[in-house]
């Protein structure tokens, strides 16, 4: 890839990828760990958002302040994003609120066997169909191809758990959870390849709008009794952890990473890259949980990653290439890949799909 970006972004480009793939596997693995404790899946959503506000609210209030004093009008939110109010209530909604609820709660379904799969599985499946709802992409024979194998790893894994529904199992309720999670974050990630987004502005905007509207609504749910909470009784020790590696880990820190990785790489072969994150995930369920893995989870890991890696094979080097550069150790966008005026003349497979 160097000879796609220049040496100082190629080591950003790498660097957030690994952090990705990483966090990513850490994330499966400790979110079914974490259904085994006392915390439920909404108050897990709690620490996450009280925990990257800790750190991304004061920040986006700071760059929304440099910004106007330099002369700049922009900011929403009461000033605590730095992007638009449409842009990060639009982000905020799949990368924030979405993708976090559908996937804690499908841990207390099903193993994180099932979510190594189908999340980092069907996040390029997801991705090409609302490329070419959303944006007029068009699906070539190779990534079809690829694609299909990815739908007959997903049921592989899925449908005996579908089967098993009949005799009264719930692992399908996580599977499908897991996947609508991954849908939200296919939505995120075409629109943050379209607007071009910043990695720490849209980041920020994510947390600024779950801040106001996830908290509220769980604070006057639980209050009510109308949604079940064990955040008062749960230890000190588990909601530190949770707020830390969640908030911190998996918003602040991952998701800059993901976004830079989307903006240096673009979404296709991003993609690639987190192929990964399957196998390694699935892996550290059995080293670390205990899971068992039986030959349907074999060979539906197999064909989703082999879906996903042969699906970005036939892509050309400039079909997904970088939409920035870096300057001064600056992330810049480049006029001509984000600006909006452009985009529609702009090939689709630049801007999204994998």
């Amino acid at each position: 890839m160097g000879f796609l970006l220049p040496r100082s972004a190629r080591g950003v480009g790498i660097a957030s990828a690994v952090v990705t793939v990483l966090v990513w596997t850490a994330f499966i693995v400790i979110g079914r760990a974490s259904a085994g404790r006392t915390l439920l899946p909404f108050d897990i959503g709690v620490c996450r958002i009280v925990g990257a506000s800790a750190v991304l609210l004061p920040w986006g209030a700071w760059l929304v302040w440099r910004e106007r004093r330099a002369g700049a009008t922009g900011g929403s939110w009461l000033g605590l994003s730095p992007l638009s109010f449409r842009v990060t209530a639009s982000v905020g909604v799949f990368g924030g609120l979405g993708y976090a609820a559908l996937t804690y709660t499908g841990f207390f379904y099903a193993p994180a066997a099932h979510a190594s799969v189908l999340m980092p599985g069907s996040l390029p499946l997801w991705t090409a169909l609302m490329a070419m709802w959303w944006l007029d992409d068009r699906i070539t024979p190779a990534r079809a191809l690829g694609l299909a194998l990815i739908v007959l790893g997903g049921l592989l894994v899925g449908g005996a758990s579908l089967a098993r529904a009949l005799d009264g199992g719930e692992v399908w309720k996580g599977d499908l959870l897991f996947m609508s999670a991954a849908l939200c974050w296919a939505a995120y990630s075409v629109q943050a390849r379209r607007h071009g987004l910043d990695a720490v502005k849209g980041t920020i905007a994510i947390t600024v709008f779950a801040f106001f509207t996830y908290l509220p609504a769980y604070a006057v749910l639980a209050l009510s009794g109308s949604l079940p909470s064990r955040l008062a009784t749960a230890p000190w020790g588990e909601i530190v952890f949770q707020a830390v590696f969640q908030g911190v880990g998996t918003v602040v820190v991952s998701g800059i990473a993901f976004t830079q990785m989307i903006r240096y790489f673009g979404p296709i072969r991003s993609t690639m890259i987190t192929a990964l994150v399957p196998g390694l995930s699935a892996l550290g369920a059995v080293v670390w949980l205990g899971e068992p893995l039986s030959w349907n989870l074999w060979v539906g890991l197999g064909c989703v990653t082999a879906g996903i890696v042969f699906g970005v094979q036939a892509v050309s080097p400039t079909a997904d290439g970088p939409i920035s550069h870096v300057a001064g150790g600056a992330a810049a966008v480049d006029r001509p890949a984000s600006a909006p005026e452009n985009i529609a003349k702009t090939p689709v497979s630049t801007r999204a799909g994998g």
